[in-house]
Formats: structure tokens, C-alpha cells, sequence
């Protein structure tokens, strides 16, 4: 019985000790270790005093149909620019945010190993992304995955139809969780909660604090559950004992 107490204790000073505010994701362009980028290109420059991405990653992250994915948002017709520079705000904040620790999950896929799950993100980011594209038009809600990319980008799948953005996300909540596969939670938080991550900001990156406040809203619940479970262990062998 001690043996799997001291297993226990020793999984969880190991998982504690991991650092989780400042990593990169293992995936297709991140770096192995953030670090100061001074030449970060437009929307991507406020992460460069701390980075997971290059100035070429973000350089292309503004190109339609980059090298990076070779993804096309003018897969319904020209996405109007107050649309697209969400997304491109989008692509800075997942290639080059530092901060992302919390909601990285392990994957099994081509271009990466790693992926973010349930980012909370503050209501501004999400309405304000929903209000500016109502008027565009898309294919699918989840853009991941079923596209047809037999030309070497991707194109709408056979037998979909190009529909009002309105139409394939009633809310802003449906856009954020569904477009990218539930990487985004959609919160009523605001940006000046700290409790919820911002796509959007100048100056100091104001999302350290925050996923700081998750990684030990985590360890709390994690060092409680290793404690009910020692105490049953403990409790278990008193039992036996007697």
C-alpha cells in the first residue's frame, strides 16, 4: 500500500513541476522553446517580446493561401477584410502564444503533436470576430476537417453549400467552439476579468496571469483529488490491519 502512496505522491510532484506558463506547442511551425521575436510581422507583434513563433511564420500568417496550411479563406468568395484580419489575428495567437500550457492535449496527427482544447476566450474577442464576418459566407462550421483538398488547398466538399455566415453559426459562441473543433471556449467573461484569453491587446501580454490562474485552479483540484485518494488508501489499510 505505501508503495502506490509514494507512486502517487511522486506523479504528482512530477506534473506539478512541469512549466506550463511559458512552452510551446509541438506542432507543424512552432519553436521548441519560446523566446524574443523583434521582428514580428503586423497583427503578430505584440507577442514579440515572447514567442513560439518566427517573423517568417507571421509574415505568412497575412498571406492568403501561405505556406503554412495552404488554407483558403476565399473558399465561399473573397472574405471581406474585417473578417479576415480575425483570422489572422487567430493564426498569430496560436502560433505564437507562450501562454497556451493549460489547454495543450496531446494528438496524433501529421502536422503536429500537440493541440490546444477549450481556450477560454474573453466575450469581446468572440463577438467582435462573429459581428465582423456576419456577412461573409462559408461551407462548413468546422474547418479542421472535411475539405476537399484534392488541388492542394483546401475547397468546399462535394454536395456543401456556400451559406451565410449567420446561417452556419446562429451565435458567437457557435463560431468560436465549433470553427476550430472546440480549441476555443466561448465565455461571458470580459477582457478585463483575468480569468479569460485575449486574441486582441497592446502592451504587456496579458494572458501569462491568466493561464497562470488555471494552471493553479488545477493543481488545487489535482491536490485535493491526490488526498481523498491517499486518505482512502490510508483509511483502507487501517481496515485491513484491524
Amino acid at each position: 500500500m505505501w508503495g502506490v502512496v509514494v507512486l502517487l505522491l511522486a506523479l504528482s510532484s512530477g506534473a506539478l513541476s512541469l512549466d506550463k506558463l511559458n512552452m510551446c506547442m509541438d506542432a507543424k511551425h512552432h519553436k521548441v522553446d519560446p523566446g524574443p521575436e523583434g521582428q514580428l510581422y503586423l497583427q503578430c507583434a505584440p507577442w514579440r517580446d515572447n514567442a513560439c513563433c518566427t517573423a517568417n511564420t507571421t509574415a505568412e500568417a497575412h498571406n492568403d493561401n501561405s505556406y503554412l496550411y495552404n488554407f483558403n479563406w476565399n473558399h465561399c468568395g473573397a472574405m471581406s477584410p474585417q473578417c479576415k484580419k480575425h483570422f489572422i489575428q487567430d493564426t498569430c495567437f496560436y502560433e505564437c502564444s507562450p501562454h497556451l500550457g493549460p489547454w495543450i492535449q496531446k494528438v496524433d496527427q501529421s502536422w503536429r503533436k500537440e493541440r490546444i482544447l477549450n481556450v477560454p476566450l474573453c466575450k469581446e474577442d468572440c463577438h467582435s470576430w462573429w459581428e465582423d464576418c456576419k456577412h461573409d459566407y462559408t461551407c462548413k462550421n468546422d474547418w479542421h476537417y472535411g475539405w476537399d483538398w484534392s488541388t492542394g488547398s483546401n475547397r468546399c466538399p462535394e454536395g456543401s453549400k456556400c451559406r451565410k455566415w449567420t446561417d452556419v453559426y446562429p451565435t458567437p459562441k457557435s463560431m468560436c467552439e465549433e470553427i476550430w473543433s472546440k480549441s476555443y471556449l466561448y465565455t461571458t467573461l470580459s477582457n478585463s476579468s483575468g480569468r479569460c484569453m485575449q486574441m486582441w491587446f497592446t502592451g504587456p501580454n496579458p494572458n501569462k496571469k491568466v493561464a497562470e490562474y488555471y494552471l493553479n485552479s488545477a493543481r488545487q483540484q489535482q491536490s485535493f483529488a491526490l488526498t481523498t485518494l491517499l486518505l482512502l488508501a490510508v483509511t483502507s489499510f487501517s481496515v485491513m490491519m484491524f
